[in-house]
């Protein structure tokens, strides 16, 4: 063999001996970046995890982590607000008009507590929007200013239509949701609104309005208020009269939601056992925890859960810190209190039974860090901090709502073969009260 063949001979010999060393290693590198796609699969995937969960692990994260998380939540189910007094503004400050007044809600309106900027930072995803007229119209144009809200209301949605959307069934707000739109529904705040008058009610239940609060702050001909409860005053009627009972199965036979705030402890647990559907407090809160008497107290509560109702934790300063747990450093109560209510309501009769009815634009004090429509998401970070669970939170934000107005209009279909019912108020019982009365106002057959 010649040195040249023996030159060439050790030359693949040798590369006969690399190449399975250059095997072994790409193999082994092969196996490191598998172990390392498995490792890091793992970790991400347990990251993932930890981040979903709604209990302990995100009642310990930061606020800012919370508020995150709380959003994620909102973006799956509509929040749907029970009750806000944007419309009595627009009468207020505008007189009513909506496209002349120079006023642009997209823009931001600051002397008021709701705009659309806040509102879609606040992840509202449906609201009730109040038709409210003052008591001192009871008796005179109660209906006539009532229909003016109305169309209030209904020119706000129409001059917004890439925001808003006229919702007036249950299916019509997760409609609207996930169109990404704000369901828009009315309430009509007040009973003293239909003047006595089944046809009138009927007629607001024509053009959309699709809950009734009984009462305002004053009586009825056929209803006591809640400051009859208050020291030295008393009831008219202790409760319902014989008409106002017709009212609410009327109103359930129309398929509009019976809406308790605002009216006396008598008036509620009549109106509770009279009624065929589930009630709602559009905004009101615990009366146990703050002892105002618009709020409610703990056998109504009882009673809201046997009928399967709502109560719509109001946000209103007087109706939040209040004693036994008035805290006196600050007037105008805490997000933390609001968060204590709608824990109180939970903890008597259970989450199913819970949501939220704020009432801005409709009063003069918020609770610190509840200022406007745009703090939704920190309330219920708050509340993911006392371990809410993630399908807790849904429900307090609009699946009990939602449950609520389904079963309302189920029982109307069941009644769907009723007659209307065609009961007259006498003008005596109408004008119960003589100081209310203005001779003239009212006109018999």
């Amino acid at each position: 063999m010649s040195s040249t063949e023996r030159i060439e001979l050790g030359s693949n010999a040798s590369d006969s001996f690399r190449t399975p060393k250059r095997c072994c290693t790409a193999k082994r590198l092969g196996i490191v970046a598998v172990i390392g796609i498995v490792i890091f699969a793992v970790v991400v995937g347990v990251a993932v995890y930890l981040s979903n969960r709604s209990d302990f692990d995100i009642s310990k994260a930061s606020l800012e982590h919370r508020v995150k998380r709380a959003e994620e939540i909102l973006d799956k189910y509509p929040l749907v607000d029970g009750h806000n007094d944007l419309p009595w503004q627009y009468r207020s400050h505008v007189n009513n008009s909506v496209y002349h007044s120079g006023v642009n809600l997209t823009a931001g309106w600051s002397a008021v507590h709701t705009d659309i900027p806040r509102l879609r930072t606040g992840k509202v995803g449906a609201q009730f929007w109040a038709a409210f007229v003052h008591c001192n119209s009871s008796y005179k144009d109660a209906v006539r200013q009532s229909l003016d809200q109305v169309d209030v209301i209904k020119k706000i949605v129409r001059a917004y239509p890439e925001t808003f959307e006229w919702v007036t069934t249950a299916q019509g707000i997760e409609d609207a949701f996930k169109a990404g739109k704000i369901g828009s529904l009315i309430g009509l705040e007040g009973g003293h609104s239909i003047d006595s008058s089944l046809g009138n009610l009927r007629m607001f239940y024509e053009l959309g309005v699709r809950y009734m609060t009984v009462t305002h702050s004053c009586n009825t001909p056929w209803a006591d208020n809640w400051l009859v409860d208050t020291p030295n005053n008393t009831a008219e009627f202790g409760g319902l009269t014989r008409f106002g009972e017709m009212v609410i199965k009327e109103m359930n036979r129309l398929g509009m939601l019976v809406d308790l705030s605002h009216v006396s402890h008598d008036t509620m647990v009549d109106a509770i056992v009279t009624s065929r559907a589930p009630v709602i407090f559009s905004h009101s809160s615990a009366f146990s925890y703050c002892n105002h008497y618009r709020n409610v107290q703990d056998d109504v509560l009882d009673m809201t859960k046997t009928n399967k109702g709502v109560v719509m934790v109001n946000f209103y300063s007087p109706y939040i810190n209040c004693a036994p747990n008035y805290l006196n450093d600050t007037v105008n109560g805490t997000l933390s209190q609001v968060a204590d209510h709608i824990d109180y309501i939970k903890n008597r009769i259970g989450v199913d039974y819970v949501g939220i009815g704020a009432d801005y634009d409709g009063v003069p004090t918020l609770p610190v860090g509840l200022e406007d429509v745009s703090t939704y998401p920190a309330l219920f970070a708050e509340l993911l901090k006392r371990r809410w669970t993630e399908e807790d939170l849904m429900k307090l934000a609009g699946k009990n709502l939602v449950r609520v107005f389904r079963e309302a209009e189920r029982v109307r279909d069941t009644l769907r073969t009723e007659e209307p019912y065609e009961a007259l108020i006498s003008n005596v019982d109408a004008n119960y009260n003589e100081t209310k009365y203005v001779p003239g106002c009212r006109t018999d057959f």
